[in-house]
């Protein structure tokens, strides 16, 4: 196993500091849900590195560029922008730029602390007849979410160097991922008083969309250290300190930035706000700072915590999942959604993907208060209106939801995206089942879900059609789940999902009041021919092999497992050209286990085992999403093994870079795998038919573990053991639920043994 950071239970650690630079920078990525940046060093770094620094809701439109336009397709192509780099402090020692690319240094240390949130770093420097010991601490606050603080020390151990610290804000910052080389941002202002600022503003688009403009301003404060002067050029503010530092003195900087956005504030205000955050983050210590920053992390880890007895690389892996998760979305923004990479890297756009409805969502239902999941439903219905333009340019009714989007309306520039993956639209309506059902509590579905649900299912009524041969509806022009296979015909997952989500939204209009019914202007004829689908829809099954069929013709296929591949073949996105992953049958994630993942309750477990060994074994899991839903699924068969690979490859699919892409950022929307796989998975959670249960085990490998879950107003503590599970009740009124199918009433605690 390729081990890139030391195995610590609340900590990201790495020594070689050239090892791996780019994947270091992706694992010590901190964010507060209003912006974020990469792992890069305030003194710069010459060699190799991804300079990233991101703002929540800030992007740009970029031109979609391809070689035939299709009527339909997306103009631009939306992407997360590279914003004004913020931390760095050009550090001189007798004149000499220190550069950890090419500098001696020994004893270095990068260490990102989980548990407060705060990013530190080390070493000792060495040139000539100086030593020098450095120290960096950093983080974005929680407390205050403008604040970001940077706190340098320099400690000489010999020598009597001429130390030169500069603070500067650049706002020359460019995309990697850009077409031709774009600048994306024009200066508008910059000055040094009253502390030293750069107003940025997104340049021109064609696209009407909104123009962004960010202030930057920066307040520094240093000990032993003199200022010598102030400057600034075109997209840069700096100031300049400079002392001779004697053997065994130590000087400091601390840098202050606040970073205020035309999403909260209007530019002409955002200086005066801007300087009034930083006033007040002068009036106490870069100590007090953190221990409030510090404090707001500890009662997020109160509620969501997962303590591993016996395993500290599992241990590691969720908390490194729950923390990027948590640095990247705490639901206080309802224009905001948790986009792919987060606040660590370019790719994917940074935009709204389904993986939210999926694998986000389930988790946040029980580790955060129920406002803040019912915000990521809100976003949707928010954009209920744009993605009826969506479905309008296929030349369809209803609503279609994008698969990538900021504003609601579809910016992905692929086709089969695009046009074909619009099973989208089912995960969408399920997180509004999934919701309800969890929290016993209709009055979101009843007002704007039963919108969206209406909306989804006049798409699904307009895009089936009705094969007289076989006297079924169908779906064609597909692509599922399973991006390794584009426009297919009849995905079982696509037409299953259709049709439930046809079924839940009949379901549920029978719940609605006669003026929201009216309101929504659906007639009988409508809700018949909405009936006729869901009772005659194509699902396609083999009965010799007595397996749902992914799609049509995947049968078809030369049939292979995985392990007949070679090993310097995988991953398969990254050795095989396109045409031959299309023709191959491997699976990238779940397609077919993901419906019977989504609608778990509604198949038995035979049906479920005779899929998941069928299609698990095709599958090169090269999609994030894919090992969650495959280690619930094995945990819930009894396949116990398999559950636990599946578990380790989730939890530390960025740690131990698994498929080979960390260095692009985070796989940000499947880190709830690893709380998912222990807790729907390993304690056998369940609350899709409106009731609570739990079938828990311990993995071989683990002494025990325990966590904690929100639910329906109660808190509950679940601790498992080799031989026992307890359950305690620490929030809220005494609860029934079901554990291995008995009904149990929880008014204090519970403890009963493990089932084998």
């Amino acid at each position: 196993m390729k081990r890139i950071a030391k195995i610590d239970p609340w900590k990201v650690i790495t020594t070689d500091v050239k090892k791996d630079k780019r994947v270091q920078e992706s694992l010590t990525a901190i964010g507060n849900g209003y912006m974020g940046l990469r792992g890069n060093f305030e003194e710069g770094y010459s060699g190799d590195s991804h300079i990233g620094t991101y703002l929540a809701g800030v992007w740009y439109p970029d031109k979609t560029r391809v070689g035939w336009w299709k009527i339909g397709y997306p103009e631009y192509f939306g992407k997360v922008i590279n914003a004004t780099n913020f931390i760095p402090v050009t550090i001189q020692v007798d004149g000499h730029k220190v550069d950890l690319a090419v500098d001696d240094v020994k004893e270095y240390r990068l260490e990102l602390d989980m548990k407060a949130g705060v990013l530190n770093r080390s070493f000792v420097w060495t040139k000539d007849d100086t030593e020098i010991a450095f120290t960096f601490d950093r983080f974005v606050s929680v407390a205050t979410k403008e604040l970001a603080v940077i706190n340098i020390e320099a400690n000489v151990q010999k020598g009597s160097p001429v130390i030169e610290m500069t603070p500067y804000l650049d706002g020359d910052v460019e995309n990697e991922d850009s077409n031709y080389d774009e600048q994306f941002w024009i200066e508008r202002d910059r000055g040094l008083k009253p502390y030293p600022y750069l107003t940025t503003k997104t340049v021109e688009n064609n696209f009407g969309t909104e123009r962004f403009t960010v202030t930057t301003m920066m307040s520094n404060s240093v000990s032993g250290l003199a200022k010598e002067d102030s400057s600034e050029s075109d997209m840069m503010v700096a100031e300049n300190f400079k002392s001779t530092v004697s053997e065994g003195e130590t000087v400091s900087l601390t840098k202050l930035v606040s970073v205020i956005t035309s999403r909260d504030v209007e530019e002409s205000d955002q200086v005066k706000t801007a300087e009034a955050i930083l006033a007040e983050a002068n009036e106490v210590s870069f100590a007090e700072l953190k221990d409030a920053h510090v404090s707001e992390w500890e009662n997020r880890w109160n509620n969501a915590d997962v303590v591993i007895e016996g395993d500290e690389a599992s241990q590691q892996g969720v908390r490194f999942n729950i923390f990027q998760l948590f640095s990247t979305y705490y639901g206080e923004d309802p224009r905001l959604n948790v986009g792919p990479k987060g606040f660590t890297g370019e790719k994917y756009g940074g935009a709204t993907y389904w993986d939210t409805e999926s694998c986000i969502l389930p988790m946040y239902l029980s580790t955060t208060d129920e406002e803040v999941s019912k915000q990521l439903l809100v976003y949707r219905h928010n954009q209920l209106e744009e993605a009826h333009v969506n479905a309008s340019k296929q030349g369809l009714d209803g609503a279609l939801y994008p698969m990538v989007t900021f504003t609601g309306i579809e910016c992905h520039n692929e086709w089969e995206i695009t046009f074909e993956e619009i099973h989208r639209n089912g995960a969408i309506a399920h997180a509004i089942f999934n919701h309800a059902t969890y929290f016993g509590d209709d009055s979101y579905l009843l007002d704007q879900g039963i919108e969206v649900l209406t909306g989804i299912s006049r798409f699904w009524a307009d895009r089936v059609h009705y094969s007289k041969r076989n006297e079924k509806y169908m779906i064609h022009g597909v692509t599922g789940p399973n991006e390794y296979e584009n426009n297919i015909n009849n995905n079982w997952y696509t037409n299953t999902m259709a049709a439930w989500t046809l079924r839940y939204t009949l379901e549920s209009l029978e719940k609605v009041s006669d003026e929201k019914k009216a309101s929504l202007n659906i007639t009988d004829e409508e809700l018949g021919q909405w009936k006729d689908i869901v009772n005659n829809m194509y699902f396609p099954k083999d009965d010799e092999l007595d397996v749902f069929v992914q799609h049509d013709t995947f049968l078809d296929k030369d049939l292979r497992p995985v392990d007949s591949l070679k090993p310097e073949e995988r991953p398969i996105n990254q050795n095989w050209s396109w045409d031959k992953i299309l023709r191959s049958p491997f699976i990238k994630q779940a397609d077919v286990l993901q419906g019977l993942y989504f609608l778990n309750h509604e198949y038995s477990l035979d049906e479920k085992e005779r899929n998941f060994d069928f299609y698990e074994p095709m599958t090169v899991h090269e999609s994030s999403l894919s090992p969650l839903v495959h280690s619930i699924l094995a945990s819930e068969l009894g396949k116990k093994e398999k559950a636990f690979e599946m578990y380790e490859r989730t939890a530390r699919l960025d740690l131990d870079n698994y498929n080979n892409d960390t260095e692009d950022g985070l796989h940000i929307t499947s880190m709830s795998g690893g709380w998912l796989s222990i807790v729907h998975g390993f304690a056998g959670m369940r609350t899709m038919t409106g009731e609570l249960s739990f079938e828990p085990y311990c993995p071989e490998k683990w002494d025990g573990y325990e966590f904690k879950l929100k639910y329906r107003g109660r808190l509950i503590k679940v601790i498992v053991d080799k031989e026992n599970v307890e359950f305690a009740l620490q929030e809220g009124d005494a609860l029934d639920f079901d554990l291995y199918g008995e009904h149990v009433t929880l008014k204090d605690s519970v403890k009963q043994a493990l089932q084998k």
